[in-house]
């Protein structure tokens, strides 16, 4: 129970008065009438003391270190701010303050070191992503040097090397630099009419070798063919849809099939990407939108890929207000859906 200043001097007051009677019944020649004006006296004299003490010396200093807490973190509230108000007792007040800001800086810090633990883990990845095209290159150059060079047939094919492993760096590092734009704001997007339709046959276009050497078959699926106009950022919208459907090409099975469908809804358009592939294990499947996560390390790495691709999908959708999902089952296929606004 919380006890205002007055009576928590009274109380106090009324115990020194007490005792004062206790003592000087002890005492010869004390008369009642005397004991009676000794205790009224010590009860008030004792009483606007107490009172001073608690009110001004303390309770209006702890008042003044509660107000000022509230005023540098007003903002770090999560309790109810009527819960802290009614209470009256300051001393209550400030433990509630004090209370919920170590719990707020307690989940800031839990934050923190979660973001460091996610910038260790990221410097260690563009490490050993980029020492890999940058050691094989310098190998075959060293080697060139070395002597290899006047032999054309090896001068030739090394330099061919060096050549695709420099390609390699120079996809990851414009990748790096995509996806840092896209995550800081950066990158604007500049929304307007797009033919999702349109753009879907241009990526086949675009992808038809790598299908022809899969065996794969590209096809889409929609309920009006032609003229599906959503609002978007059409180079980035076509950056989403030559990723999605590049990996179910390149992860999908020999000889499988790509299908990309339009399903029309009130206000938006459900676009999704199917494969009949492998499928992704359950167990993956909330950490492939992150950086350089592989699924299969080695598979992923004889099939090329700087593993930033859906981690770059993901943020130009972010930016569009959408969300993508990804459901799959082993052996049955993988589906990216994601969805876009009609243009009105």
């Amino acid at each position: 129970m919380s006890l205002s200043p007055r009576i928590a001097a009274f109380l106090l007051a009324g115990l020194i008065s007490a005792l004062t009677v206790v003592f000087l019944t002890f005492v010869e020649g004390v008369t009642r009438s005397m004991l009676f004006v000794v205790a009224i006296s010590s009860l008030i004299v004792s009483f606007f003391l107490i009172l001073y003490a608690i009110e001004i010396l303390v309770y209006r200093e702890v008042n003044k270190l509660y107000k000022t807490i509230h005023k540098l973190r007003i903002k770090d509230f999560t309790i109810s701010r009527t819960t802290i108000v009614k209470n009256s007792n300051p001393f209550k007040k400030l433990n509630d303050e004090i209370f919920v800001y170590v719990a707020r800086k307690q989940k800031e810090i839990e934050e923190l070191r979660r973001l460091e633990q996610f910038r260790r883990e990221f410097l260690a990845d563009v490490s050993h992503e980029l020492k890999t095209p940058i050691f094989a290159a310098q190998g075959f150059v060293h080697t060139l040097i070395d002597g290899a060079i006047d032999d054309e047939r090896v001068r030739d094919k090394f330099l061919a090397k060096a050549a695709k492993s420099l390609d390699g760096l120079d996809a990851l590092v414009k990748d790096l630099v995509a996806l840092s734009q896209l995550e800081t704001g950066e990158v604007k997007m500049h929304f307007e009419p797009v033919d999702i339709y349109q753009i879907t046959l241009e990526v086949f276009e675009q992808l038809e070798n790598n299908a022809l050497a899969r065996q794969a078959s590209l096809k889409i699926k929609s309920d009006q063919p032609g003229g599906i106009l959503v609002k978007a950022d059409p180079q980035r919208i076509t950056q989403v849809l030559t990723n999605l459907i590049e990996n179910a090409i390149k992860y999908g099975n020999n000889g499988g099939k790509v299908v990309v469908s339009f399903e029309e809804e009130k206000k938006q358009y459900i676009i999704q990407v199917r494969d009949n592939g492998p499928g992704i294990p359950p167990e993956h499947l909330n950490r492939i939108f992150e950086r350089f996560y592989r699924v299969d390390k080695s598979r992923s790495k004889e099939r090329g890929g700087t593993g930033l691709g859906l981690a770059i999908v993901k943020h130009i959708l972010n930016a569009h207000k959408s969300k993508i999902t990804v459901m799959s089952k082993p052996d049955k296929g993988t589906v990216f859906s994601f969805k876009l606004d009609k243009v009105d």
